[in-house]
This record gives C-alpha cells, sequence and structure tokens, in this order.
C-alpha cells in the first residue's frame, strides 16, 4: 500500500518507487529451507538449501531470483535482476507501442429521423470505422414511439446497408428499454 506524505513531491517519488518493484524475492529474502536452481545459463543445478544457493549466486557477482514460488520446491534462477527488470519494462513498453486501443463510438437517432440528417449520421459512422473504431448504432424511442419500434429496427438497417462497404453488422438490431441498438464493426 502506497503511503502518502505531505509533500507533493514526496507522494510522486513513493508511487514510482512503489509501481516499479516486480514481486519477486531476492538474495536474503528467500527464506525457503529447500530451492530447486537454475543456473545462469538455464541449466538445472539441482535441489539446494536457500543458503547455499544464495552463496552461488554471489559468487558469480548476480542475483539469486525465486521466480515460480508455488512450486515444490521453489524455483530460483541465479540472473542479474536489475538487466532482467530493465529488458522486462522495455518489452512492456514495446508492447504498449504495438498496442492499438479500439474505441467505441456511439451515434444515436429518433425514428423520425430525416433523410438529410440521416446521412449526415451515416458519414460520421463511415469516419469512424475507416478510423478502425467499432461504431454503436442506437434509435431512443419516446412515448408513443414505443409501439412503432419496426421503424427503428428498418433505421438501423438501412444504417448497416448504406455502410456495408467499410464495415460488417456485428450484432443485428436488439430492443433493450427504450433504445434499439446495433454494432458495426470495420471490415479488414
Amino acid at each position: 500500500m502506497v503511503r502518502m506524505l505531505w509533500h507533493p513531491l514526496f507522494c510522486c517519488l513513493l508511487e514510482v518507487l512503489t509501481i516499479a518493484k516486480f514481486d519477486h524475492q531476492l538474495n536474503e529474502e528467500i527464506r525457503d529451507k529447500e530451492v530447486r536452481l537454475i543456473g545462469a545459463d538455464g541449466a538445472q543445478l539441482g535441489i539446494l538449501s536457500a543458503a547455499q544457493a544464495n552463496a552461488m549466486a554471489e559468487e558469480q557477482g548476480m542475483d539469486l531470483v525465486k521466480i515460480s514460488p508455488n512450486a515444490v520446491p521453489p524455483v530460483c534462477k541465479i540472473m542479474d535482476y536489475s538487466k532482467f527488470c530493465f529488458d522486462q519494462k522495455k518489452r512492456e513498453k514495446e508492447a504498449k507501442k504495438n498496442q492499438r486501443v479500439v474505441e467505441i463510438k456511439e451515434i444515436r437517432m429518433s425514428p423520425s429521423i430525416d433523410t438529410n440528417d440521416f446521412d449526415t449520421k451515416v458519414r460520421a459512422a463511415q469516419k469512424f470505422l475507416a478510423d478502425g473504431n467499432r461504431v454503436k448504432v442506437s434509435v431512443r424511442f419516446r412515448g408513443r414511439e414505443m409501439a412503432h419500434t419496426n421503424l427503428g429496427e428498418k433505421l438501423l438497417l438501412d444504417f448497416a446497408q448504406k455502410c456495408a462497404e467499410i464495415a460488417s453488422m456485428e450484432k443485428n438490431p436488439k430492443l433493450e428499454g427504450r433504445f434499439m441498438a446495433m454494432f458495426l464493426t470495420p471490415k479488414k
């Protein structure tokens, strides 16, 4: 748990330090009676006491890191922990860079929408789909319009037909309370 200090600068520094720590036990923190040891080159060195394994790691000038704490006996590896953390952060940064967040954009209409407004909404949806986002198209029914939900369904199907070149209908129009909605996803 992060403990807040009175100065805002210290709060930021404290949070950064806790975020950077991984959930691995190192060197003297490993208090198990026996551990399965893996060398720096990946070779299995057998089952040793934690003190012997720590001594071997110090002898090589590296750290003893508990990799699999739930195994019986726990698995520890001799490695350069700072290099391991650096590589881990680098991999996470690279994965984050290559990651594409798909947003869901929503377009709302009423069943009595005019043709020009309808065409404007279609163009907006096509723009969203071209950017690679999913689009939720919904029709809101008010008052007596609930008796004519078939008009909303027809409107949504027409909308999907106009966007058929660049999108496919993921979910058919479905009535949920006073809204009828469908989802469009961009074609690959």
